[in-house]
C-alpha cells in the first residue's frame, strides 16, 4: 500500500525551530494509518512510502526526518498520487515528461504495427493508448505556460501524423479536424469547465462547489448576456499572483464567464459538453 503524504505551506508555517514537533506529528499521522490499515486487514508498506514536502516562497527548505515502526522516511523531491506524479513545486514538470515518455512508447509500438492496421484501427489505438494518457488527470495542467504543456501537443502531433501514415512534422490542424479532435490546450478547458458546470449545477463535489460563486445582478436585466456568470475572484497584486492564477478559483470564472450565455446556461451536462466542444472547435481550430 502505497502512502503519499502532502504538507501544505499552511502547515509548514512553523518556524523552522519547531521541525521537531512537525516530524513528531507526522510520525503520529503514519502511525494512526498503520494501526488502522492493520485493523482492517490490509499493510501500510512503510519502504514504499514517500514524503512530499511542498513549501512556500517564504518557508525555509526543512529536512525532517519521520520514523515509524524503526523505518526513517524521508522527504521526496516527487511523489506519486493516484497516477500523477507530483512535484515539491506542483509545477507538474515530472508529470509531464513522465506522460510524454510513456506516450512515445506506446507511439512506437503502434508505430511498427501501423502498415497492417486500417486507419480506423490505428485511431482506436492512439485513443486508447495515446490520447486517454494525455487527459488523464489534464485539469492539472490548467494555467500553466504553453511551453510546458509543449511536450504533449508534440505527442498529439506525432500521434495524428501516425494515424494518417503522414511525416512526423506534417501540418496538423486539417488532421485534428478530420478526427474531431481538440489541441492538448482546449482539451484541459475541456476537462476544467465540465468540472466548472458540475460545480455550478450542484452535483460536483462540495469542495469543488464551494469554489465558485454565482453571479447575481443588483438589478435585472434584460440582456441575456450576463446570464449565468460567475463572481472573479480578486487578485491582487502580491508575491503569490503567479501562482494564485493557476487555482480552479481564479481559472474556473474567467473561462466561464468567457463562454456564450447559451452554454453557461445549458439545461444538462450532455447539452453542454456537446455545445463546449463545438465552441472550442471554432476557437482553437477555426472551424465554421
Amino acid at each position: 500500500m502505497l502512502t503519499t503524504l502532502i504538507l501544505s505551506t499552511l502547515f509548514l508555517s512553523f518556524p523552522s525551530s519547531d521541525k521537531t514537533l512537525i516530524a513528531t506529528r507526522i510520525s503520529e499521522c503514519l502511525a494512526d494509518v498503520s494501526t488502522w490499515t492493520t485493523a482492517h486487514h490490509l499493510r501500510l508498506n512503510l519502504n514504499k512510502t514517500e514524503l512530499l514536502l511542498i513549501t512556500g516562497k517564504d518557508c525555509p527548505h526543512m529536512d525532517l526526518l519521520v520514523t515509524v515502526e524503526n523505518i526513517t522516511v524521508s522527504p521526496s523531491p516527487t511523489a506519486r498520487n493516484i497516477g500523477v506524479i507530483l512535484d515539491n513545486r506542483l509545477s507538474c514538470t515530472a508529470n509531464i515528461t513522465a506522460v510524454a515518455r510513456s506516450c512515445r512508447f506506446a507511439l512506437y509500438n503502434i508505430r511498427r504495427i501501423r502498415p497492417f492496421l486500417t486507419m480506423e484501427a490505428a485511431q482506436l489505438l492512439v485513443q486508447s493508448l495515446v490520447i486517454s494518457r494525455l487527459d488523464y488527470c489534464n485539469s492539472l495542467l490548467a494555467g500553466l505556460p504553453a511551453s510546458a504543456i509543449k511536450p504533449l501537443q508534440r505527442i498529439q502531433n506525432a500521434a495524428a501524423c501516425l494515424v494518417f501514415k503522414l511525416p512526423k512534422f506534417s501540418h496538423v490542424t486539417p488532421l485534428f479536424r478530420d478526427l474531431h479532435c481538440l489541441p492538448v490546450v482546449a482539451r484541459i478547458k475541456f476537462k476544467t469547465m465540465v468540472l466548472a458546470y458540475k460545480a455550478v449545477d450542484g452535483t460536483a463535489p462540495a469542495y469543488l462547489q464551494a469554489l465558485l460563486k454565482q453571479h447575481t445582478p443588483a438589478r435585472s436585466l434584460r440582456s441575456t448576456t450576463s446570464a449565468g456568470r460567475l463572481v472573479p475572484p480578486s487578485l491582487r497584486a502580491s508575491k503569490g499572483r503567479s501562482a494564485k492564477s493557476q487555482l480552479f478559483s481564479v481559472l474556473g470564472p474567467q473561462w466561464w464567464n468567457k463562454l456564450p450565455a447559451a452554454l453557461r446556461t445549458a439545461e444538462s451536462l450532455t447539452i453542454f459538453r456537446k455545445g463546449l466542444k463545438t465552441h472550442l472547435f471554432r476557437v482553437h481550430l477555426n472551424t465554421a
